[in-house]
């Protein structure tokens, strides 16, 4: 999600967000999702201001959070279990808090007081001063920081409550690693047990109770081909050490160097990820034809834009007079996100699968984005039974917390010791927080309740494409949403698909902020607006989402559809 708007010299505008909806309304996950989504026939509306509680109006910040799951005695609640709402996030120090936590500490969130307790009231530490300061230190490199201007002091799962009391519903969730939302109570309870316990933090890769919960828990989630017979790499806290890691171990096994990767890929941003991203400027790797829709590289689409993409890889590897060598490993998202959210047709990934085990190339699965329910499945390969023979896992895999991992065969077991190490490989913290998680997506059934609502939402949202013809596509899987916004005036012989329209993409951006809505771009142009909230939305919160979306694509579109020229009037002659 590249950002290339230069720095702000000045402080930003902060946009004012329209209030939230009552935060504690909804259904909770694990319940029966109710009626709220339109159908994708239904008419589609801005949001009733009028009818939302005012955010100021509210005395007791801690009614701004979102209401979550209160933990059983086993640190989760049941499948299906109705939630109960959480004590306030910004209880007294000394309150009884989460079990196990030592006398005297805040509950979570506790120290962190709202606007209205004292943030932005000292010289110097104002949010818009807090901003400058960040354009003057920190690097060019920043991006997030640059469109979304907010300085997040309390968050509480859809909900992220600015250093200036306006509140935000966050549907980039830490571009999808928050799973359960900002601090869900059983994350927080799984990091306050370690915190409390005495345990060491820092172990490099030593055996632990805590490492042990989650390898557990992780292979109790995987497809069970692979859980029988896999091993488990802890890599550095970041995605892309663990495409590095599995790039590293398909080499070694196979004693081979070249890579097959795909167009639109992302994979991360150090020197090997970015090898085999769609991005690369130095290619190292034979790249292959990523199948698409609306934007076919073969200029079809469908089930035969995916089966052309099928041959080509397939006459590739077959054909001695290539110039491709047998490679080490294919790597491959099966929902390319930052790509612009493009689901892999489930018959192409089974062929991926079929040719790279015929001619044995390891097949690394890329779930760094998808994984944990994000796409309606656990891991987004279930949705084709396709079992791969590497899975990169990151982000949600640690509850919120730097975690990341790769899980592969055994046979491909080929390590040295130390041939891929990390100083922070064994962060107790974030494993006991992603045991939490997985345990929680898997127990409460979020995949399903994801695939769900994701569903509806892709529906309505299709829906505006009658009233908008801005809108070119709308795809997706589950709660991994994006939506294209094209030029559709620029038709024609030379563009049989609209072009895209990255500054309108930048100005719906801007809109949904000033609406107290996050989203972020992606897509090969930056012109695919990205929604990724957390797997505990509510059918309310999802209402909300939607018809905030809905407005600020309408006053975007006003704002950008060129108006005809004035028609030309004579200057008045001299009067008589």
């Amino acid at each position: 999600m590249a950002v290339t708007e230069s720095a702000p010299a000045t402080a930003p505008t902060i946009p004012t967000p329209a209030p939230d909806p009552d935060p504690d309304a909804g259904t909770a996950p694990g319940q029966a999702a109710g009626p709220a989504i339109a159908a994708a026939s239904d008419p589609v509306e801005g949001p009733d201001m009028d009818a939302l509680p005012d955010a100021d109006a509210d005395a007791d910040a801690d009614a701004l959070l979102d209401a979550d799951a209160v933990p059983d005695t086993a640190g989760r609640t049941g499948a299906g279990a109705v939630p109960e709402p959480v004590a306030g996030a910004g209880a007294a120090a000394g309150s009884s808090g989460a079990k196990g936590r030592a006398p005297g500490r805040a509950a979570a969130g506790g120290p962190m007081a709202s606007t209205r307790r004292g943030y932005g009231t000292a010289a110097g530490s104002g949010y818009e001063a807090i901003l400058r300061r960040q354009a003057q230190r920190e690097s060019a490199a920043r991006t997030y920081a640059r469109s979304l201007p907010i300085v997040p002091v309390r968050a509480r799962g859809l909900t992220i409550e600015g250093a200036d009391g306006r509140r935000y519903l966050d549907c980039l969730s830490g571009a999808g690693t928050l799973a359960l939302g900002h601090n869900h109570p059983v994350v927080l309870e799984a990091i306050h047990k370690v915190l409390d316990s005495g345990a060491p933090l820092h172990v490099l890769d030593l055996a632990t109770p805590v490492k042990d919960a989650f390898t557990s828990e992780l292979f109790a989630t995987l497809p069970l081909e692979l859980a029988a017979d896999a091993r488990v790499q802890f890599c550095g806290p970041a995605g892309t050490d663990a495409v590095e890691a599995a790039l590293k171990l398909v080499r070694t096994a196979t004693g081979r160097r070249g890579v097959l990767a795909f167009t639109g890929a992302y994979h991360g941003m150090t020197a090997g990820a970015l090898a085999v991203s769609g991005g690369a400027d130095d290619v190292r790797v034979t790249r292959l034809p990523y199948p698409q829709s609306y934007r076919c590289p073969f200029g079809v689409g469908g089930e035969y834009g995916a089966e052309l993409s099928a041959r080509w890889t397939e006459s590739l590897l077959d054909d001695p007079k290539s110039g491709v060598a047998t490679p080490a490993g294919m790597i491959v998202e099966a929902v390319q996100g930052e790509g612009g959210v493009l689901p892999a047709p489930d018959t192409w990934m089974r062929r991926m699968r079929s040719i790279t085990a015929r001619h044995s190339v390891p097949l690394v699965v890329d779930e760094v984005q998808t994984g944990v329910g994000r796409t309606g499945a656990f891991w987004a390969v279930e949705h084709s039974g396709v079992v791969p023979d590497v899975m990169v896992l990151s982000k949600a895999i640690g509850g919120s917390l730097p975690l990341a991992v790769i899980v592969y065969r055994s046979g491909l077991d080929a390590w040295e010791p130390g041939a891929h190490a990390g100083t922070f490989r064994g962060n107790q913290l974030a494993m006991a927080a992603g045991t939490a998680t997985l345990a929680y997506v898997r127990e409460n059934r979020l995949a399903e309740r994801a695939a769900a609502l994701g569903a509806r939402m892709l529906g309505r949202l299709q829906g505006l494409r009658a009233a908008h013809p801005c809108v070119g596509d709308v795809r997706g899987r589950g709660l991994m949403i994006g939506v294209e916004l094209v030029d559709p005036e620029a038709t024609g012989p030379e563009h049989p698909v609209p072009p895209a329209a990255p500054a309108l993409a930048r100005a719906v951006r801007q809109e949904c902020l000033a609406r107290g809505l996050i989203v972020e771009l992606g897509g090969r142009h930056s012109a695919v607006v990205r929604l990724l909230p957390p797997l505990t939305l509510t059918d309310e919160q999802a209402t909300a989402v939607l018809d905030r979306f809905a407005d600020a694509l309408a006053a975007a579109e006003r704002a950008h559809v060129p108006r005809p020229p004035a028609p030309h009037r004579p200057a008045p002659g001299p009067s008589h």
